[in-house]
């Protein structure tokens, strides 16, 4: 493929997500068909989730990667589901180097393995593992101007028919979700005041305010409780430019897991558009 690609923030939740019906769960099984008619298919995605965290970035740079089942407590339906992704070696060492132009220290290392952030989002997008996979950890004490630097670093990957993914949530207040489980509709008068703030936030361009997100967004402490689950925002922006960024997709998991989808970079409104036609 030669078009360039849009770069994605996508909401993961919880790891249900891989085996239960939900409107997020439904974006995702059309956004890899999407992708594929819009743009064509991905050379490879570069994911960044929170369940792989390190000191310091690094870059899994393994031949193969398999599902991890990192997580318990869950059905054995989901302990039944395998992802068999192919790495892209070549890529994950590219994606050092480009961190290292930045002054990012990110080794590429022999290591395999998806976490759930990861394989959940791509077993629903591409479910026959249709596209590598290189997964990039997470620095989840970096701040999210630092976050935004990681993925300014990788944006000339999404000029190469790359996808740059970063795999959170939008809002992950886990003590408050087992609290209201089955309490589906409405959604939290503040979840929606904060995915609000959000969506005008990022069509604006506000990228301050959001770096500030702490201070600034309605009761950002109550939506996340720790930070790990939204830093990957961060990288998805940078990695698109300083370009808006265009919510693709809005739902609320039982009243208070915000799903909410965002695309940035130039291509990001064309995604959008294309997710329009049904």
């Amino acid at each position: 493929m030669n078009t360039s690609l849009p770069t994605l923030y996508l909401s993961h939740g919880s790891p249900m997500i891989a085996i239960e019906d939900s409107p997020a769960a439904r974006f995702l099984d059309r956004l890899g068909p999407v992708i594929e008619r819009t743009f064509g298919r991905p050379r490879a995605a570069l994911v960044v989730s929170p369940h792989s965290s390190t000191r310091q970035p690094m870059v899994l740079a393994g031949a193969r990667h398999p599902a991890i089942h990192d997580f318990g407590g869950f059905p054995a339906e989901l302990y039944a589901q395998r992802y068999d992704a192919t790495g892209a070696p070549a890529l994950a060492l590219q994606a050092s180097r480009l961190l290292a132009r930045a002054g990012i220290e990110a080794p590429a290392v022999e290591a395999e393995g998806l976490d759930h952030g990861i394989w959940t989002v791509m077993k629903r997008a591409w479910p026959g593992a249709e596209v590598p996979v290189v997964p990039l950890t997470l620095v989840p004490g970096a701040s999210p101007q630092q976050q935004w630097a990681i993925g300014a670093a990788l944006a000339p990957l999404a000029d190469e028919g790359v996808l740059v993914i970063g795999s959170g949530a939008m809002t992950h207040n886990l003590r408050r979700f087992f609290g209201l489980r089955g309490a589906v509709d409405p959604a939290a008068a503040d979840v929606v005041a904060f995915q609000d703030w959000v969506r005008d936030r990022a069509a604006a361009r506000d990228w301050p305010a959001l770096f500030d997100y702490r201070r600034q967004a309605p009761e950002a402490a109550q939506q996340h409780p720790t930070d790990e689950h939204w830093l990957p925002f961060y990288v998805a922006a940078g990695a698109g430019g300083d370009t808006a960024g265009v919510r693709i997709h809005d739902s609320v998991d039982a009243g208070v897991l915000a799903m909410d989808g965002y695309a940035f970079g130039p291509q990001a409104e064309r995604l959008r558009r294309a997710l329009q036609v049904r």
